[in-house]
């Protein structure tokens, strides 16, 4: 039923978006230097062809007229055109063309390319914005660009205060600095003296720095070698001045500000206009380029959460593979977990994220691990080095410096390292022995560790430039394995590992270690790894291993799936010992025979007995969907500068910190990637489901019924908002497509979480509810979640006085401005608790409080904050005394089909506790109207028990005070004080 009505939605939504006005294009118009050319019928897009071989130019349009035009159903001539591209790369073999397709003939048209036997695929010419997303302006389809850097000085030489934005989507906490005395050169901190003085200045380095561009006469740099305009702008000049500050980082000769590297080649590649717009085509012509033209180090001070832009995520592939070693930004969105930004995610791209002169990270550095392996897998390390990024000081864009921070500058601080390390290789030597994965091991390996950060904070560590210096200069070409060594007992470093030890019937746990290939851009594993215990109580662990098939372009993935076996369900102690691997790689010229290599991966863990079944909650990865997957909106509505859901929803990004406060309480959380068929409840005290997205197969929900009902399986469900006019609302049109993106769900799916709960007889609404309650003086926040419309007598049902945000929420998910006198609070029932045969189920109509992504933004939005262990710890399994509360039992229709009669909510009845409570069922009338089921909340301190003990739902909301259970348990506490020796009753109500 939930199924038909989406697909009955998702029919309507376009009836509706044809009312629309269809917004102007902004495409860039075609100058002389353009790479794209302008849109030049207002009905028409630019499509990305790409061909399985590189042609030039004209014989791949001559290719696609003849195919056209022989076509089994010829597309009229004028239904597209080929679009000029007036760029230095015109001179060389192509393998993409850029066609504008009117939008009437469009499906025709693309069918027809893609059907030609030369054409590899079809893409949008998606545009790319370098900008924070802002609410009046909503991002096209596509790969998005977040801001890099941020103002330290302004171009008159005076300091500037910093600081991000109270509702920005990387922190809430806005951050500034005061230059109070003159620190070091980043250059002297990283020693890069004690190289220059041996000889190495970056000579003979060619530098591919991707930009906005410089100045052909500009002081601080001696040697530009070229300056290449790949935009719509007939300029080849630096009008922002961020690529000229890249470039002094890296080879600036000023004495205030020195570059790492000066006698560094600098090729400008200016891909960015002044308004920071780029276009896939662009992009793509410009690294046709680099690589044609033989560069050796390329620079990219951007990134975007769309890992899955093929052209240019593929075109980076190709980038690396011919021996460009790519430096890269891992973002601006900190201190939030989950938000690496692409290409800096890849594994054959070095990633760089940011720390301060203290050696702490930035607030503003994104962190790991990457999302591209997620709901099924598990992310690998990134970034893989951190530099300094605050205050750094570089060229501004005609004379002097200026300081800036952001990942953006620590990019340039490694790109330089590279150039200087580059150099110290001699130069007929260079491309036999250095490469993308030669680089990266000498960065890793050299790098030192920083003390709190972890891994997916810091990666390897703080870059060392000697170190690294000391590993080339004698460096013969290998694999190796990043990082070699997993010892889970070392915290925080190998957080989240070291926070839970393995035991016997968990879920595997997954390490995804990355094999760099020094020795080719190909290679293979020759043997399968093997795991070699170094003591014989080793042998209790069984390790699984997938990896990669072929390791191209010079990195591949190791899995490691750790599982305790069954008979070491009782044993407490450590296990150690090597997984070996060995890797080859074809002959190169010159040599006989293949390149091979030996790995070793040291693994150290801590084993732990088998918890109790009360103490094991599995969390439901699997039906998570993410951008860019498709275009999932964000979970609070009240964040207006970022609509996509990309942290990846997992327990150990932007739920690191419910993960963390779980384990503080005593209990074990594991993952579940593989449907609800494919575990074993009797093992689990609970559940827990949070913003999910996907369906669920009927086998699923028939499952999860029975594990509960008769199993004693305990499930907690927390929901999100699902309003389709807001859905509506928030569909804009792609201009590079001509459609419409239409999000693809709410928050979460309420249809299909109604369906999975229907059995049960409980359904949530389509409310858009937001506002605050305190609990024995604790602020919780509500943030666009939903409330609760059906829930089967005899529960709990818990309800608070909310704002209906709907109308507002569709027009704020379009326009931050628009004015909306707020609705009147109502109460609205948005927590409910019950019993299910042997089980409990425990509903919340929203999940923000749990997310950290949110937690920023307000200091009380969370809903588990450090007090919970009061009652986390002590409320467990407790007997409490005294009455309960609860819906009226309701007697079973015979008709019904539904285990529980269900109570519907729509007339609202205040009670004396000022409380409104909604009985709206046949036999309504037989009960008190004055209910007052949750009487604690109210000014009376009544005679009741801890309706939220239980047996196995405990550890969810152990960790989550939204659910009102510390009060409970506090109230249950001063009851068993003052009536010592009364006789327990077991309450059936549940977490």
């Amino acid at each position: 039923m939930a199924v038909e009505k989406r697909l009955t939605y998702a029919a309507f939504i376009p009836l509706l978006l044809l009312a629309l006005p269809i917004l102007p294009s902004d495409s860039p118009s075609n100058g002389a230097g353009g790479g794209g050319g302008e849109t030049l019928d207002p009905l028409a897009a630019k499509f990305v062809v790409r061909f399985v071989e590189y042609r030039l130019a004209d014989e791949h349009r001559e290719y696609l007229e003849d195919g056209l035009r022989g076509a089994a159903q010829p597309t009229p001539a004028a239904s597209w055109r080929w679009v000029e591209r007036r760029n230095p790369a015109a001179a060389f073999p192509t393998d993409f063309a850029v066609l504008e397709i009117r939008d009437a003939h469009r499906a025709a048209v693309v069918e027809a390319v893609r059907a030609l036997g030369r054409v590899r695929d079809v893409h949008a010419d998606a545009s790319y914005s370098r900008v924070v997303l802002s609410a009046d302006r909503p991002p096209r389809k596509g790969k998005l660009f977040t801001a890099m850097s941020f103002e330290g000085e302004d171009e008159g030489g005076g300091d500037k205060e910093v600081g991000c934005s109270s509702d920005s989507n990387s922190s809430s906490a806005s951050w500034g600095r005061k230059l109070l005395t003159q620190r070091s050169q980043v250059t002297s901190i990283f020693g890069a003296e004690r190289l220059w003085g041996r000889g190495f200045t970056g000579r003979k380095v060619k530098m591919a720095i991707f930009d906005t561009g410089i100045r052909a006469d500009h002081p601080h740099f001696r040697n530009i070698k070229e300056r290449t305009n790949w935009t719509n702008e007939d300029t080849l000049n630096d009008n922002l001045g961020h690529g000229t500050f890249v470039a002094g980082v890296i080879a600036g000769q000023d004495p205030e500000c020195p570059g790492f590297a000066p006698d560094t080649e600098i090729y400008a590649f200016r891909v960015f206009t002044d308004a920071q717009i780029s276009y896939t085509s662009w992009f793509l012509d410009a690294f046709n380029y680099a690589i044609a033209t033989g560069m050796d180090v390329l620079n990219l001070s951007i990134g975007g959460p769309d890992y899955l832009d093929l052209p240019f995520v593929e075109k980076v592939w190709e980038l690396t593979a011919n021996n460009i070693i790519m430096v890269s930004a891992i973002g601006n969105d900190g201190p939030l977990y989950g938000t690496l930004n692409n290409p800096a995610d890849q594994s054959d791209v070095i990633g760089v994220g940011g720390i301060d002169y203290n050696n702490h990270i930035a607030s503003f550095s994104s962190r790991g691990m990457t999302t591209w392996e997620l709901p099924h897998g598990y992310g690998r390390v990134k970034p893989d080095v951190v530099a300094y990024s605050r205050d750094i000081m570089g060229s501004k864009i005609s004379t002097g410096c200026k300081t800036l921070s952001g990942t953006s500058v620590a990019s340039p601080v490694v790109a330089g390292v590279v150039c200087l390390l580059v150099s110290v290789i001699p130069e007929d030597h260079r491309k036999s022995i250095l490469n993308p994965a030669t680089m990266k091991q000498a960065l890793v390996e050299g790098a030192s560790k920083l003390s709190g950060p972890n891994l997916y904070e810091q990666g390897a560590g703080k870059l060392d430039l000697w170190k690294s210096y000391e590993i080339l200069k004698n460096y013969q070409p290998r694999a190796s394995i990043f990082p070699n060594m997993l010892d889970f007992t070392d915290c925080p470093y190998f957080w989240p590992f070291c926070r839970q030890p393995l035991y016997a019937g968990a879920m595997p746990v997954v390490f995804n270690a990355t094999i760099l290939n020094g020795m080719g851009v190909i290679g293979y594993v020759k043997d399968p790894p093997v795991w070699q215990p170094s003591e014989d109580v080793g042998n209790l662990l069984s390790v699984h291993f997938t990896y990669s098939d072929v390791i191209w372009p010079w990195t591949g993935y190791l899995a490691l799936h750790l599982q305790v076996k069954d008979e070491g369900s009782q044993f407490s102690g450590i296990i150690s010992g090597n997984v070996t691997l060995s890797i080859y790689s074809p002959a190169v010229h010159g040599e006989s025979s293949p390149r091979s290599s030996s790995c070793s991966l040291y693994l150290k863990i801590k084993v732990a007995p088998t918890p109790i079944r009360s103490r094991r909650i599995l969390w439901d990865q699997f039906h998570n969907i993410k951008y860019p997957s498709g275009f999932v909106p964000r979970d609070s509505l009240n964040v207006h500068n970022d609509i996509l859901d990309w942290h990846g929803d997992h327990l150990h990004t932007n739920f690191h910190i419910l993960f963390n406060m779980l384990r503080d309480a005593g209990y074990y959380i594991e993952t579940l990637g593989s449907p609800l068929t494919c575990f074993d409840a009797s093992n689990y005290g609970t559940l827990l489901m949070v913003d999910l997205e996907d369906e669920y197969f009927s086998e699923e929900i028939q499952k999860l019924r029975d594990d509960v009902v008769h199993k004693g399986l305990g499930l907690a469900v927390f929901a999100e908002w699902y309003h389709v006019d807001t859905m509506v609302k928030m569909t804009f049109f792609d201009e590079n497509t001509r459609s419409w993106w239409t999000p693809i769900t709410g928050g979460a799916n309420v249809p299909a979480l109604n369906e999975l709960l229907a059995p049960f007889g409980i359904a949530f609404g389509d409310k858009v509810l937001s506002g605050d309650f305190s609990i024995n003086g604790e602020q919780i926040h509500y943030a666009s979640g939903t409330d609760i419309v059906q829930f089967p007598a005899g529960g709990f049902m818990h309800s608070f006085q909310l704002q209906d945000k709907s109308k507002i929420a569709q027009d704020h998910s379009r326009t931050a401005d628009t004015q909306n006198t707020p609705e009147k609070a109502k109460l609205y029932s948005v927590l409910g608790m019950m019993e299910a045969g042997e089980g409990q189920i425990a509903v919340y109509g929203d999940s923000n409080c749990l997310d950290s992504s949110h937690m920023f933004l307000r200091a009380s939005n969370n809903c588990h904050d450090s007090r919970f262990e009061v009652w986390g710890t002590k409320g467990y399994g407790i007997q409490p005394t005294g009455t309960t509360r609860k819906l009226p039992e309701y007697q079973k229709s015979e008709a019904s089909s539904t285990p529980n009669i269900t109570v519907v909510t729509s007339d609202n009845i205040q009670d004396e506790a000022g409380l409104q409570r909604s009985l709206s069922t046949p036999t309504a009338a037989k009960f008190d109207k004055r209910i007052d089921y949750f009487g604690f909340i109210g000014h009376e301190e009544i005679d009741i028990g801890m309706v939220v003990a239980s047996q196995w739902m405990v550890p969810c909301f152990a960790a989550t005070a939204c659910l009102m259970l510390y009060l409970s348990c506090r109230v249950q506490q001063r009851r068993r004080r003052r009536k010592k020796g009364l006789a327990t009753a077991r309450v059936a109500s549940m977490v």
